[in-house]
């Protein structure tokens, strides 16, 4: 049995215009990671702005007034750091790495970058072209292709639907009055988080949080949410290019903040979250109708789902779906055995513990 303890030495703070900043220190570490928290995504977006968050994302890295997009690689380049993004549904988020005595260099890189970005019209057109090829990157890979496809469906109607690089249209549209009118309304202390995790003190994170974002001044705009309504429709697309058919099906399920989300994560690691798990096991390793099948969680902050994917040949198919809804059956039905719900529950805090010794 695995005995876990999680005595955590987690501070924080929030300051005069509203910025949370939080931070754990890690003692046995040389290194920090700090992360810059924007409380908006896709789902924020109109569906004229659909991609915006996401081009946003990528034009933080071409520059301010201060530095090159060459300046800023280059500088954390010279500290031996780490910078990058992502852009979820209902997060922007930007992070980066470096030896605890340059944290104030790397804070200073990466507040310029999201207090003054550029949003050149000349860069803007480039970068244009570079996000349609991630689009069409996205969509020439079948698994990506279908996920993106069940998600637009099963939130039919709603921005939980929308897809996060927007679409051909949405992006040949954004300018620079455009997308500094998004920066202005959602770039605020009202959706801004600060975090680090390693070798640092908190006060030293609140010091620079301070000196960088205390004078960010507060009006702007905080996503409203409405909760969705899943649907259930059949979609099928057909490419004669493939030589799999690509299979995602799901169901919804509690939100993030649910207290049952953790009997959700329990399932998911039964249902398909490993190796050991029913999905794998029967349907890979004990029938060979597929070398790719897994399930996952998708939750958000009103609402969830449960995704299984799979992909198998056109002639398994349908045996494959068989056996999938098996499982599901199953799972809602029949008692969980105690030796398997203790497998899980050991997998989970095994899980925890690993990645709480990074950082990151």
């Amino acid at each position: 049995m695995i005995k876990a303890t999680l005595e955590r030495d987690i501070a924080v703070s929030t300051l005069s215009n509203g910025i949370r900043v939080i931070s754990e220190p890690m003692p046995s570490v040389r290194s920090v990671a700090a992360g810059f928290w924007i409380g908006t995504g896709s789902r924020s977006e109109e569906p004229s702005e659909n991609g915006t968050s996401h081009f946003i994302e990528h034009m933080l890295f071409k520059g301010t007034p201060r530095r090159s997009a060459e300046d800023i690689a280059r500088e954390v380049d010279a500290i031996g750091g780490h910078l990058d993004a992502f852009t979820g549904r209902e997060l922007v988020g930007y992070n980066t790495k470096v030896v605890d005595e340059h944290l104030p260099i790397a804070f200073e890189i990466l507040a310029d970058m999201m207090l003054n970005p550029r949003f050149d019209a000349t860069d803007i057109e480039k970068e244009k072209g570079v996000v349609l090829e991630e689009l069409k990157m996205e969509t020439d890979n079948p698994e990506s292709f279908v996920h993106e496809l069940f998600v637009h469906n099963f939130w039919r109607k709603h921005p939980l639907g929308r897809p996060i690089l927007g679409t051909k249209k949405t992006i040949a549209s954004f300018t620079d009055e455009s997308l500094r009118s998004y920066h202005n309304r959602y770039y605020r202390p009202e959706n801004l988080t600060i975090t680090a995790a390693g070798s640092l003190r908190h006060e030293e994170l609140v010091q620079l949080a301070e000196e960088h974002f205390g004078r960010l001044p507060v009006g702007g705009e905080v996503p409203q949410l409405c909760a969705p309504a899943p649907e259930a429709p059949l979609v099928l697309k057909n490419r004669r290019s493939l030589q799999q058919v690509h299979v995602c099906l799901g169901m919804p399920l509690h939100p993030a903040t649910h207290p049952l989300r953790f009997a959700c994560y329990t399932l998911n690691v039964i249902l398909g979250g490993g190796m050991s798990s029913r999905l794998f096991q029967n349907i890979r390793e004990r029938q060979g109708l597929a070398y790719s099948i897994f399930s996952e969680l998708n939750l958000y902050q009103d609402a969830g789902m449960m995704a299984v994917y799979a992909g198998t040949s056109t002639q398994t198919a349908q045996r494959l779906l068989e056996n999938v809804m098996l499982e599901l059956r199953r799972l809602k039905n029949d008692p969980l055995p105690a030796e398997e719900l203790k497998h899980a529950k050991d997998h989970m805090k095994g899980s925890l513990m690993l990645s709480l010794e990074s950082t990151t």
